[in-house]
């Protein structure tokens, strides 16, 4: 037996060849490419071969030995799986089952992981591990100038507050997924009592039988045995796994069919399974199952994935395969990534900048006051403390001592203040009503609050389709009947909706304009009209069950009988050989001769059917490109109906064109006799059904043309148009054929008439093949870019390379050095800038769409682009095959509906419709990105102005360490004094109201730009700060010089100066952050004025002799701002510290704004005539979005995948159960989707 699967094995794969490397580069797009975790014995040895073969050799059926699978599972055999064979090495001697338990672990910490992960994450920010040297420091009694505690408690409580953020972010990203996934109720059979036991999903394991009722999420991958539906059918709703909502279709094997029904022989199943490794391949499963002696093959179609959920089908039972963190759906998941902006680490390169400059300084300060001591110092008597240290000795220490004192040119406050800001920019997108979608309840979600000024840099914007762009919903919108076109948009203007109340059978949501069509049909005396209906309703391989509800294998074909129904062609069954419509009030049964299935080469699908008189007719669908090079010459109506084509091509409708053509039973039987002979075909199978499909189909006749509308969420053109302006470039990543993603990117104005498309396999210089500064698309004008997953495997070498590598492993030799001639990269550096070039040139395109690939190609281009382009990134998507995507990008956001959560738990942020991302990033995105950046460049600013006040003063304190202020002046500034106005800013200030940044998307360029948070910033913070500190410090310091008080006292003393310069510094940086708010509030106001009131009563309090009484080791300051502050002239001081240091900004501002406005200046000084002409605009509501293509191109609508074909002709979706089983149906469903392939 095993040389006879060997043989049936590789027959089935050399039918099915793999595309190569120029196959790939055809319109072959059904193939999927292969991932980047593919293991080398995952490569059928067939495809290795078949790469040598002369163009013109024939296949024959060869003996080869099967690639040895490494995963085996025992049924109902726990024990066997612990086995020391299948034992792994995790650390030294210590080993475990290489079988994944099915508990997954989502979350970042746990119980023993959280303090160390934690802190080490915390201390990768500079500024903590600065804050934590210093406090080592300040430990140090000898060179500490503040008490240790002013350190340790602030870091305490920044590390605390941030660890518990942390903590509840990651708790809230977990539970949703525990509630929805672990916590469910499954029942699994254990060996113990032979009885199905509830079990939880983590107590699951490989080589358990698992009982599945119906609406159950499936918990791990599983073998299909058997189910309650005839043949062991079952049908499944793969919403999270790739976000389509239309059923698939399982089927179990014969053998476990017949035999696995009773639960006892269930608990007696001993087969043991020898599969692939676990892998991502989702469209992909080889393995074998031996079973009482004999060996029987399993691929796909017999495997139920995590993820999906059982629909339509009572009971199942099944074989875990795959577990946990082995399942295709957790391999596709990709590793949780550590994600921090693009300011976040700006700010860290920063803090050393800051570091180094305070070592300088404390470090030039040092040598000063080792001078000082040696000419001053030593020699004065008064100053002697009682210690013999050297010059150089106490040089030293005061390096140290200065460290201490200038640390608050990087205060920790800042990282507090800074959580804080993005706390509450995520709450206001979580309150944000615009992005609310009452339809589904669903409000937006920021879930997590550490990236939301990235929001406000995004460059390149990564989507997928299917549930993302479209609603995967079809629309049946217009057609072509003999020329004539039906459903125009005149009569949209002119007429309501279809009442279908004529008929009982009609779905009455069918949304239908043109009354003249209907009253043709209804009349029966347009022929042409009645054929078209007739024809929808028979051609097809849609199955319906008992309640008349429709399973098709793609939404187009749903829609195309779902519209015949309602013009009265109801399709109501079908068995083997016939199917049953209802025409008006008639039924009719047609014999089913022969069903001719589409695929992605035939793009056309018939049927030959014998009518109730006996003519036999074919009825064709298909593509314009396939079915006009096999009309007939007599055909009518062709020009005309080109003319319709290209009409609804424009409108980006998708197209079939339909046709009949009437056969002779002579011409019938020796057609047929051909067609028997190529099904039992052991070579290249499909290649021999092909050949016969085109003898038949020739000579058809026209009927017309239907068009179809793959409906887009709202807003979704509008959206991509607007994000276009603010220069955010979109790329399309879809598992879809080209000609569907082509015409959705029209749909959606992603693609337009001024784009220039290029297809991958028209590109003829191969990236790699040009000099660095030469550009791939010469000619002007905008151009985008359609590729397949197939060609990008090939420009990238993964398909190659790994064939290779295979092909020369068999041959027991190792590879040898590639070299330019065989089309390999020489080595890694030419493979990177291969991978340059590809990027380079897609870069240069306005859009680009990647057909046909798979959630780790996805994952790979969007770390292309990050990697080699460095530009912050955005994905966005709503299935399971998303998410990979989705924690690649800098910024990841889930669309939550009805395909599933598994991307919105992975996400950053999720809403429930596309065109929310304009407001997320327009708005909500560039307002937080603008405030952080003021925020960051005052916060500098602020703290250097009031640190480098110890630096002037040290000239006059012989280098000693001494500080300028008050102590507990220097512990609450930042605390007090001037924080809450800063923070504001930070949280509510916005240069335009939300209606104008979206009217003006040029408004986002500075973000992607980073023009308003970089270095050049920073110094011009630091050199603003420098200039103001000189300012406090020496004009006090002039006006204190050989001064007399009007009472006679000299008010020229240490605290009265500490006390003006600190009340400048507090004028100075409040009006300072009022002169840079843009939005003025009562909070904003309060706050300022509040901080100086607050300066105020703190100050005299502090001062005062009672709380010196209380305190006199603490309070030192008695009655210095009383008597200070009561002199005029110090007062006078302080006005002009403050005049003289606020107006060079207001000139500054005044000539910038005046002379160079940026484009939000020139907005804000328009701001009302904008608002006006928006409340205009408002009023009188453009017309709706128009779009128009003038050349033609492609969007015929059908599934990418193969149809039901042979399963309804093999009859086992209608055979009956043998008697004698356990289970008894109690509503059953004739069709099934899905056929074992034999």
């Amino acid at each position: 037996m095993n040389g006879c699967c060997c043989i049936f094995r590789f027959v089935v794969n050399m039918s099915r060849p793999r595309a190569d490397s120029e196959g790939s580069r055809r319109d072959n797009d059904e193939v999927m490419p292969y991932s980047d975790d593919e293991t080398d014995d995952e490569l059928e040895p067939g495809s290795e071969e078949a790469l040598q073969e002369p163009p013109g050799a024939e296949h024959q059926a060869v003996e080869a030995r099967p690639s040895e699978m490494g995963w085996k599972v025992k049924a109902n055999d726990r024990p066997y799986h612990q086995l020391p064979e299948f034992q792994k090495k995790v650390f030294l001697c210590v080993k475990k089952s290489r079988y994944s338990g099915n508990a997954i672990k989502t979350y970042k910490y746990n119980v023993l992981t959280f303090i160390p992960l934690n802190l080490y994450e915390q201390f990768k920010r500079a500024a903590n591990l600065y804050f934590l040297a210093l406090l080592i420091l300040q430990i140090i009694p000898s060179i500490s100038t503040l008490p240790w505690y002013t350190t340790l408690i602030p870091l305490v409580v920044v590390l605390g507050i941030t660890a518990i953020k942390d903590l509840v972010d990651d708790l809230v990203s977990d539970a949703c997924l525990l509630l929805h996934k672990l916590l469910r109720i499954r029942l699994t059979l254990t060996g113990v009592c032979s009885r199905f036991q509830p079990s939880k999903w983590r107590n699951v394991q490989v080589g358990d039988v698992v009982r599945l009722k119906k609406n159950d999420f499936i918990p791990a991958d599983i073998l299909l045995l058997s189910t309650s539906n005839p043949n062991s059918l079952c049908y499944v709703e793969t919403a999270e796994l790739d976000g389509e909502t239309n059923l698939k279709f399982k089927m179990g094997l014969r053998v476990t069919d017949e035999r696995l029904q009773e639960e006892q022989q269930l608990a007696d199943f001993d087969a043991l399974i020898e599969c692939e490794e676990p892998n991502n391949r989702l469209d992909k499963f080889t393995g074998t199952m031996l079973w009482q002696r004999e060996r029987y093959p399993l691929d796909l179609d017999n495997m139920l994935l995590r993820g999906c959920k059982v629909r339509n089908t009572d009971i199942c039972h099944g074989l875990v395969i795959f577990a946990g963190a082995d399942t295709k759906i957790m391999r596709n998941g990709g590793k949780t990534r550590f994600k921090r902006t693009k300011i976040d680490e700006l700010m860290n390169y920063m803090v050393y900048t800051i570091f180094a400059l305070l070592v300088l300084v404390a470090a030039g300060l040092a040598i000063g006051h080792t001078f000082w001591y040696e000419q001053i110092g030593s020699k004065a008597w008064y100053l002697y403390d009682g210690k013999d240290y050297s010059a150089s000795h106490r040089g030293f220490l005061s390096f140290w001592g200065y460290i201490i004192v200038l640390n608050t040119m990087v205060p920790i406050s800042l990282y507090v203040s800074v959580e804080v800001i993005r706390l509450g920019q995520s709450k206001f997108i979580n309150w944000d009503l615009q992005m609310y979608f009452a339809e589904k309840d669903t409000p937006a979600k920021a879930r997590t609050t550490t990236l939301n000024e990235q929001l406000g840099q995004i460059e390149y914007i990564f989507s997928d389709k299917t549930g993302t762009l479209t609603q995967n919903v079809m629309q049946f919108k217009k057609c072509t009947i003999a020329g004539r076109s039906y459903a125009d948009v005149f009569f949209v203007v002119l007429f309501q909706p279809v009442d279908w109340t004529w008929n009982r059978y009609a779905d009455k949501k069918f949304p239908f304009m043109d009354h003249s069509l209907v009253a043709t049909v209804r009349s029966g005396k347009d022929k042409d009209a009645m054929e078209f209906f007739k024809l929808l309703s028979l051609c097809h391989t849609v199955m319906v069950d008992e309640e008349m509800v429709y399973q098709a294998a793609s939404p187009d074909e749903g829609a195309l009988v779902t519209a015949a129904r309602n013009f009265g062609y109801v399709f109501m069954s079908r068995t083997q050989d016939s199917i049953t419509i209802r025409e008006g009030e008639q039924e009719s049964t047609y014999e089913m001769l022969a069903l001719l299935d589409f695929n992605s080469d035939r793009k056309r699908m018939s049927i030959i059917l014998r009518f109730p008189d006996g003519r036999i007719r074919l009825y064709c669908k298909g593509a314009d490109t396939v079915i006009y090079e096999r009309l007939s010459p007599d055909s009518r109506h062709k020009d005309t109906t080109q003319t319709a084509l290209d009409t609804f091509a424009n409108e980006t409708l998708r197209t079939l064109c339909l046709c009949y053509k009437d056969i002779s039973a002579e011409e019938y039987e020796s057609w047929s006799r051909r067609h028997k002979e190529a099904q039992v075909v052991l070579a290249d199978r499909e290649g021999a059904l092909d050949r016969v499909y085109e003898e038949i189909e020739k000579g058809l006749m026209l009927i017309g043309a239907t068009a179809i509308e793959d409906k887009l969420q709202d807003g979704v053109p509008e959206t991509i148009a607007k994000l276009a302006k603010a220069d955010i470039k979109i790329w399309v990543l879809t598992g879809d054929k080209k000609e569907t993603a082509e015409n959705i990117g029209y749909s959606c104005s992603l693609l337009t008439d001024d784009m220039q498309i290029h297809y991958g396999e028209d590109v003829n210089r191969r990236p790699g093949k040009r000099k660095p500064a030469e550009p791939f698309f010469t000619d002007p004008g905008k151009n985008a870019l359609i590729i397949t997953g197939g060609w990008l495997n090939e420009i990238l070498y993964e398909k190659k390379k790994k064939r290779r590598r295979l092909r020369l492993r068999r041959l027991g030799r190792q590879p040898p050095p590639s070299s330019p001639q065989d089309g390999q990269p020489m080595n890694d550096w030419e493979k990177e800038q291969r991978q340059v070039d590809f990027v380079d040139m897609a870069c240069e395109c306005e859009a680009v769409i990647c057909c046909r690939v798979t959630p780790k190609q996805k994952a790979n281009v969007v770390s292309l682009v990050k990697k080699y382009k460095k530009a912050v990134t955005l994905s966005i998507g709503d299935g399971a095959n998303d998410v990979n995507m989705i924690k690649t990008a800098d910024i990841g956001v889930g669309i939550s509906g009805q395909e599933g959560m598994q991307a919105v738990m992975s996400s950053d942020y999720a809403f429930a419709q596309f065109r929310y991302l304009e407001r997320l990033l327009l708005v909500h995105g560039r307002w937080s990105y603008i405030r952080m950046c003021k925020f960051l460049r005052f916060f500098f600013f602020k703290n250097f102005a009031f640190t480098l006040v110890h630096f002037w003063y040290s000239f006059f304190s012989g280098y000693s360490s001494q500080v300028a202020y008050e102590d507990w002046f220097i512990t609450l500034y930042n605390l007090c004094y001037s924080s809450l106005p800063v923070l504001l800013v930070g949280l509510l200030d916005q240069d335009v109201n939300d209606k104008l940044s979206l009217r003006f998307p040029k408004l986002y360029l500075p973000g992607q730009q980073g023009s308003l948070f970089n270095y050049k910033n920073f110094f011009i913070s630091l050199f603003h700060g420098i200039f103001v500190s000189l300012l406090i410090f020496f004009i006090p310091y002039g006006a204190f010089l050989q001064t007399m008080g009007q009472d006679g006292e000299a008010p020229s003393d240490y605290q009265s100066f500490a006390v003006v310069t600190a009340s400048s510094l507090i004028f100075i940086v409040n009006l300072q952050i009022s002169l840079d708010t843009s939005y003025w509030t009562f909070v904003n106001c309060f706050a300022v004025l509040g901080s100086i009131a607050i300066y105020f009563g703190i100050m005299f309090d502090i001062h005062s002799a009672g709380i010196h009484v209380i305190f006199p080791a603490f309070f030192t300051f008695t009655g210095a701002a009383s008597n200070a502050l009561r002199q005029p002239y110090l007062w006078l001081t302080i006005v002009l510290t403050v005049g003289m240091s606020l107006l060079p900004v207001i000139c500054i501002q005044f000539l910038y704004k005046t002379i160079w406005p940026s484009v939000g200046d020139k907005v804000q000084r328009n701001r009302k005539k904008y608002e006006q002409e928006l409340e205009r605009e408002e009023r009188e509501k453009a017309p709706a979005f128009q779009r128009g293509r003038r050349s033609r191109r492609s969007a015929y609508a059908f599934s990418h995948s193969r149809g039901y074909a042979d399963l309804i002709s093999s009859g086992r979706s209608i055979r009956r159960k043998p008697t004698g089983r356990g289970t008894t149906l109690q509503h059953s469903i004739r069709e099934i989707p899905h056929a074992e392939n034999i």
